[in-house]
């Protein structure tokens, strides 16, 4: 009798803990300003061949179990899975933010593909520019740093914030507390606030891989500052005339809406614009275009991670060796294919296979679908 008790306990555990609250919208579209890039008139139009997947739809329909919403699988030109269950939690309060979809560590990747076109474009000489003159991380271990130890996560920060500090979260300054007694967020917090009160003096220690928010946004506000009144027209010139996205995309900023703050990598697209973004990247790649070449340079360049305790995840960045210019490189099985991945918290996935000419997109509200069937699986195919 009590082992049929424990075996029912157990199976309301296992059953609650499935149907675990899922988590996307962590940082609300509206509470936060932004910088916003329009879509174009011309957007780019996708063809369909499309077929059904046994597998996608499985974790599609059992959405509040797997936290899948939305999964699109793009080969031989045209979309040939697409499937989407997009619930009301993209309402937030009285507004709905039309499909908009959040990054969560995927922008990284983003900000450095904006990072491309700012050299392309000369506001930045190249990826082993100096970060000199800007007041903002002046006497902090930021300062004279080579752009691509950022680009690679190898700032020499992990004694102050990263994956590597411990107990380590990528996103909070290490034992340091607001008055409130409150985490201090780097994403949440202006970066001239946290260089002038947590950062002066510090010193650089030597350049491992470490994983850090921080490291993101001193790049992506380098750029901020490097363009200069510019930086708006740069993404309209990366997203509207160069992706050609179709609605409006936005990166978040660390001030709440209305006042202005700096940058973050917190990036918010649709569905398709996503997708958009992903295939411009590949024909960037491809047809060696400027922002192709700068995507080669990062590859070449690209670092071991040689970090323990998560190599296993079902995952792009779980299962990848090596890191460059906030892009995971080198999958598991497939590390003689050029694949690229951008991956964010709670299963956001964008995976471009450049020489099959493959890319998957996930969206979700939390990680408990199946990588291995629907995304890995499917990039092993021929």
């Amino acid at each position: 009798m009590k082992q049929i008790f424990f075996f029912i306990i157990l199976g309301i555990f296992l059953s609650s803990n499935a149907q675990a609250k899922h988590r996307t919208f962590d940082d609300p579209f509206y509470h936060w300003n932004r910088f916003e890039a329009e879509g174009s008139e011309n957007h780019y139009k996708f063809q369909s061949n499309l077929r059904e997947d046994k597998d996608v739809i499985k974790e599609i329909k059992n959405t509040k179990r797997t936290g899948l919403i939305s999964y699109l699988l793009f080969e031989d030109d045209k979309i040939v899975i697409d499937e989407s269950d997009i619930p009301d939690k993209t309402r937030q309060g009285d507004k709905i933010i039309n499909g908009l979809l959040q990054s969560h560590s995927m922008g990284k990747s983003l900000v450095s593909y904006v990072t491309g076109h700012a050299i392309c474009e000369g506001y930045i000489s190249s990826v082993d520019e100096k970060l000199t003159g800007w007041d903002v991380i002046e006497n902090t271990l930021y300062d004279n740093q080579v752009l691509i130890d950022l680009l690679n996560m190898q700032a020499g920060d992990q004694n102050y914030v990263g994956e590597r500090t411990k107990p380590h979260h990528d996103g909070y300054i290490k034992n340091k507390k607001d008055i409130n007694g409150k985490k201090i967020n780097v994403n949440t917090t202006p970066l001239k606030i946290l260089m002038k009160n947590y950062f002066q003096n510090t010193k650089k220690s030597k350049p491992v891989y470490n994983y850090s928010a921080l490291t993101t946004n001193v790049i992506m506000n380098y750029v901020i500052f490097k363009t200069g009144d510019d930086w708006e027209k740069l993404l309209h010139k990366v997203f509207n005339e160069h992706v050609k996205v179709k609605d409006n995309v936005y990166f978040h900023q660390t001030a709440q809406y209305p006042f202005k703050g700096s940058g973050r990598y917190s990036f918010y697209a649709t569905r398709y614009d996503y997708l958009r973004i992903a295939k411009t990247i590949m024909d960037d790649w491809n047809n060696n275009t400027c922002a192709g070449k700068y995507l080669k340079t990062i590859y070449e360049r690209r670092i071991k991670k040689n970090i323990q305790g998560y190599e296993q995840a079902a995952s792009v960045a779980g299962r990848t060796k090596k890191y460059g210019g906030q892009f995971h490189f080198d999958l598991d099985g497939l590390k003689e294919r050029k694949i690229l991945g951008m991956d964010g918290m709670g299963g956001q996935q964008i995976i471009i296979d450049f020489e099959k000419k493959r890319i998957i997109v996930v969206n979700t509200l939390d990680q408990h679908y199946n990588w291995k069937k629907i995304v890995y699986k499917k990039l092993k195919q021929k």
